[in-house]
């Protein structure tokens, strides 16, 4: 169990690779609708306190693992806890991101079919408005499993680059490419007739609209909004620098993670609320459905829509790349020389792994699994249980397992008032509402 050998190139390279890890699908296409039928501003308030008062928390337990651990996740559990058996939380954590990645590259292949369709579109050789057309791709076998190959390549070809040319490079480019896309759809947005009106009516707070069911809500995005539980986190902070502040660093990242989840609503909400449907403007329907017909009523909209289609791309791609790194860093164990073949090996089998998912819309679409199809059972393996549990046992590990002086001295931090509340939230509080998320998601 060596420490790892390979590091960030910068700090700016672990933020950004890290707050893309963060900044997935349901940042764009779930939370603005959320936000619009929970209160708008008051909802964003509530999502925003507990980003702060758990998520924060939360993701300096996995950044603090990953620095005192400096190995792949299971290894930092086995080499932390003392005994093998630790090394499971670290495995739940492999298995949360392999099958997420599974059923994700379906999503990241309706993305790379659609942007085909928008290229021909421009040049008059397809229709993105069409009627029934999501429900035409996702029912050809052929199609979705192409755009899923395709995008699982690119995860790949990224990820065999390494840690600092791989990951890093790639993150530099696209996270500044996704906040500039989000820019200037966000401006195109606001000149659109209405739009201030979608404006208010995100952001305005409505506290007569929050009801237990939002709270819970806010919370559970909160929860997710950082990515922990898979150990992404985890697996990126054993690759930094030692003199490479964690908790600022964390705090960047919540803080990126934030505004492109503001601007995510910003560059929606306004165009869907100036045609009227903000009802409709949440999961697949947004992107491949709702967003064609408002670019369609717009002058040059196709260009606007093709915008769209590579932040999503953007947004799908830094996340994926962490999750697949996740497990080829347990398998080379810091030997550089069997990235390639590692990272090849699981694109492959998650590739063959998330067909079923792929297929669960067309040739497979009457298999249920506990009355979900497919791809709704993967999604709910992984965000109800594998992700809480491995969140929950992390927490518990940390907070109760390691000695708090090496913890300390790892952060770089003085045992005071903020490290001491710190230690109490996660030893305490975060077990607690973690539970309750866990629980309050099976029933």
């Amino acid at each position: 169990m060596k420490e790892q050998q390979v590091q960030w190139g910068s700090r700016l390279g672990f933020i950004l690779a890290a707050a893309g890890s963060a900044v997935g699908l349901g940042a764009v296409w779930k939370f603005p609708y959320m936000v619009a039928q929970f209160g708008g501003g008051a909802f964003l308030l509530i999502f925003l306190i507990f980003t702060l008062l758990i998520g924060l928390p939360m993701l300096m337990v996995e950044f603090t693992l990953g620095r005192l651990g400096r190995r792949p996740s299971i290894d930092t559990f086995k080499f932390l806890g003392g005994h093998r058996a630790y090394g499971l939380i670290g495995l739940l954590g492999n298995i949360a991101a392999f099958i997420l990645l599974s059923f994700y590259s379906v999503v990241g292949g309706w993305i790379m079919v659609y942007f085909v369709l928008a290229i021909g579109d421009i040049f008059g050789m397809a229709d993105v408005t069409a009627p029934g057309l999501f429900d035409a791709v996702t029912g050809t076998p052929w199609m979705v499993i192409t755009g899923q190959a395709a995008f699982m390549l690119i995860t790949a070809w990224i990820v065999t680059g390494g840690i600092e040319k791989g990951i890093e490079r790639a993150s530099k480019i696209m996270m500044p490419m996704l906040f500039l896309t989000f820019l200037l759809l966000i401006a195109r947005s606001m000149t659109l007739p209405g739009a201030m009106e979608g404006v208010e009516f995100l952001l305005m707070p409505d506290f007569s609209a929050i009801t237990s069911e939002a709270v819970l809500f806010a919370l559970g995005q909160s929860f997710f909004a950082l990515s922990i539980g898979a150990m992404g986190m985890l697996t990126y902070a054993s690759y930094v620098k030692d003199d490479v502040n964690l908790p600022h660093s964390a705090g960047y990242i919540v803080l990126t993670t934030i505004i492109i989840t503001i601007f995510a609503g910003l560059a929606v909400f306004p165009a869907v609320a100036s045609f009227g449907m903000q009802d409709e403007a949440q999961g697949p329907g947004l992107l491949f459905i709702i967003l064609p017909k408002v670019f369609a009523e717009i002058v040059g909209g196709i260009w606007f829509y093709l915008l769209f289609i590579l932040l999503f791309l953007f947004a799908t791609l830094t996340s994926s790349i962490s999750m697949i790194e996740i497990n080829v860093s347990n398998v080379i164990k810091g030997r550089q020389e069997k990235r390639n073949k590692a990272t090849w090996l699981f694109a492959v089998l998650i590739f063959l792994f998330g067909i079923p998912s792929t297929l669960s819309m067309s040739v497979l679409s009457d298999v249920e699994i506990f009355s979900r199809s497919i791809f709704d059972t993967m999604d709910m393996l992984v965000s109800n249980i594998f992700m809480p549990l491995g969140a929950l046992l992390a927490t518990l590990f940390l907070g109760w397992k390691v000695d708090l002086d090496r913890v300390s001295e790892a952060l770089n931090v003085k045992q005071g008032l903020i490290f001491g509340t710190w230690v109490f939230i996660i030893r305490y509080l975060l077990p607690v509402i973690i539970l309750f998320v866990f629980i309050t998601a099976l029933i």
